[in-house]
């Protein structure tokens, strides 16, 4: 048996002995797509497994995440620093070898798979950032950002809408240095894939603008081979190469649906190895040759980071500003000072927070030009332009400005890819309503803790009368539920300021805003206080009789009604609010402050679900806001009709406080 076979064996010995011993997983796929996964790894892809992070090198993404035991074996094998006995602890608790990959838990893994598609998404976002830095930072002489980015898919993954979107917007843009490998085996879990999917895959990715190969024979690594070589040569196109594979290829379960989300069985294992030729009787063994073949094969990859280490040793020689710009964009360094300036937080005039916000964007892109974002075809409406800046584009890689299309799932999952990429800081932007749309995808942001910055503009009834479809209701609760995620909603221009000023500053997750489409009022008394999510925005009277806490457009709301309550001799504090989570991660000394526990008479006032307030009104607390769907009209005659409303809150207020 030559080298070659012997190490491709490994793996899907490998693969099927940890779901064995796990009892759980998906032996199906590593059996097939073993020799495509190999020949990517062993001869075609860019990396050292001594500097996992190595800017340069080449990404891979396992689309099909279930097969996670497939990347668990190559990274094992390619000299990662992940051990047999994590192999054999495969979906066990506190493992490195979760159920499916997991970004920032195991070295090595560019990307949390599992949500099928969405790690081909992840892909071209990863190979859009790298256009991006090359079109900035390369010189003739010097080319130090030129690398691939590969992902191997599976047939779920193709039935999934967020590949046509992502995959619709890759071949727009012409994303020659995206690679997709199709493990294409006929099999879902409910049998064969003509139960649901008969579609010819490759007349549909020539249709989206991508080179298009097949291969027929999976086990074929010198054609697997030539294939990617051929998709390397074409520098106009995304490549799509569909390799025709066996699931479960050398077990008694070959072809049939229950390779994919089962072990084989011992006696099926056993069956497996003697199919395979398999001489080791051990379980979990790399053979001696292998390994002896694999440190020939390291050696040649750690030399690849080298000379790429020379080449840049002379190109900061040869371009020392431009380098350190370069450098800039790798730290993700921002203007810290500049963000805590009082130029940062002034502002002339009332206007929209989707406005003010536009204005924020606008002032920081002057100053960090590794933005790079846009908007799911609603830019004029959200507002996130960044005029300095051209639009990305096939044309264009330097551009800044990313028109994703309405594609608002895939949009978040390429601004993942971005930041998994590293260099930039994405943002993108839709409307509140729509991240419907967009939730699975955020929801890898923030397991992933990816510095996303989501614009989420048009959010509340104050959309008017486009009617209860655009207005969300239900969103602002859905996404602050999410762990590790972070959304501010801000009252007016300053707190915009401070809510981009937190989101850029923060790193290890996703930070959503929130903004109007009305114009709202400029408070004198806001400001960098809503760094710390909730703050007192004025005490009313000599005593506080009673509480009104509240977000965004219905702060000033709140403020006025507080006017008219202080009038009738009731003592009112108003706490403006614009994010619960950072509010929560504040001091218990800080948040008493702010809430006192014997001050227990307290409304909140927000334009969407109630639900979330609860923890701040308590039980003798009044929840305004609105708690069904909304209706076609001018925003303001649908602030009177659902009673948000000065009136409302101190009627509410007199009525509680008697």
């Amino acid at each position: 048996m030559n080298i070659d076979r012997l190490a491709v064996n490994t793996i899907r010995v490998l693969s099927a002995e940890a779901v064995q011993k796990a009892n759980s997983g998906h032996p199906g796929l590593p059996l097939g797509a073993a020799p495509m996964a190999y020949t990517l790894w062993s001869r075609i892809m860019k990396h050292n497994p001594e500097n996992p992070n190595w800017i340069n090198r080449d990404r891979f993404v396992l689309s099909a995440g279930h097969g996670s035991m497939l990347l668990y074996s190559l990274l094992h094998m390619f000299g990662y620093d992940l051990s047999m006995e994590e192999i054999k602890n495969f979906r066990q608790l506190g493992s490195q070898t979760p159920g499916h990959p997991e970004y920032g838990h195991t070295v090595g893994v560019e990307t949390t798979t599992g949500p099928l598609g969405q790690g081909l998404a992840n892909a071209v976002g990863m190979a859009m950032a790298e256009a991006h830095l090359a079109s900035l930072f390369n010189t003739e002489e010097r080319k130090i950002v030129d690398h691939y980015t590969y992902a191997i898919v599976g047939d779920g993954c193709m039935m999934e809408g967020i590949t046509n979107e992502a995959s619709s917007l890759a071949g727009t843009l012409g994303l020659s240095k995206l690679i997709v490998l199709y493990d294409s085996n006929n099999i879902s879990i409910e049998g064969d894939t003509d139960l649901a999917f008969r579609e010819d895959v490759g007349p549909r990715y020539e249709a989206l603008g991508w080179d298009v190969q097949f291969v027929e024979d999976g086990n074929d690594l010198d054609v697997i081979e030539e294939a990617i070589l051929n998709a390397k040569s074409n520098t106009e196109k995304p490549s799509f190469i569909e390799i025709k594979t066996r699931i479960g290829y050398g077990s008694a379960k070959e072809g049939q649906a229950s390779a994919h989300g089962e072990p084989l069985g011992e006696e099926n294992v056993a069956g497996l190895k003697s199919n395979l030729g398999w001489e080791h009787g051990e379980e979990f063994v790399v053979p001696e040759k292998v390994k002896s073949h694999m440190q020939s094969i390291l050696a040649e990859k750690k030399a690849e980071e080298s000379d790429w280490n020379k080449e840049y040793k002379l190109y900061k020689k040869e371009n020392p500003e431009l380098a350190a710009k370069f450098e800039a964009f790798i730290n993700a360094e921002i203007p810290k000072g500049y963000l805590n300036s009082e130029e940062f937080y002034s502002f002339e005039k009332d206007m929209a927070t989707r406005q003010s916000s536009e204005v924020v964007l606008n002032r920081i892109a002057e100053k960090m030009p590794q933005l790079f974002g846009g908007s799911a075809d609603l830019a004029p409406s959200n507002k996130t332009v960044m005029k300095s800046y051209s639009s990305f584009s096939k044309e264009d890689y330097g551009g800044s400005n990313i028109h994703f299309g309405v594609r608002e799932h895939a949009m978040a999952s390429v601004s993942n890819g971005i930041a998994l990429h590293g260099g930039l800081v994405p943002y993108c932007a839709t409307f509140l309503i729509f991240s419907d749309y967009l939730k699975p995808a955020f929801r890898l942001s923030a397991i992933m803790n990816k510095q996303v910055i989501y614009v989420l503009t048009h959010d509340s009834i104050g959309v008017g009368e486009d009617g209860p479809t655009h207005q969300p209701i239900e969103q602002l609760s859905m996404l602050r539920a999410t762990p590790n995620a972070v959304v501010f909603r801000p009252c007016d221009a300053k707190e915009v300021a401070a809510s981009w000023a937190y989101a850029l500053e923060r790193k290890d997750g996703p930070t959503a805003l929130a903004l109007t489409r009305q114009t709202v009022r400029n408070l004198e008394e806001t400001g960098k206080d809503a760094l710390k999510g909730g703050y007192v925005l004025k005490d009313f009277g000599d005593k506080v009789d009673i509480i009104i806490i509240s977000s965004g457009s219905e702060v000033s709301l709140a403020y006025d009604a507080a006017v008219e309550l202080c009038k009738r001799g009731i003592g009112v504090r108003v706490v403006s609010m614009p994010s619960m989570e950072v509010f929560e991660a504040q001091s218990p000394e800080y948040k008493e402050s702010v809430l006192p526990s014997d001050l227990d008479i307290r409304i909140s006032v927000e334009a969407g679900a109630t639900m979330p307030w609860y923890r701040y009104i308590g039980p003798k607390g009044v929840a305004i806001g609105i708690d069904r769907f909304g209706a076609s009209a001018p925003g303001d005659q649908l602030f009177e009709e659902f009673e948000l409303t000065v009136e409302r809150v101190v009627k509410e207020a007199i009525k509680i406080l008697e």
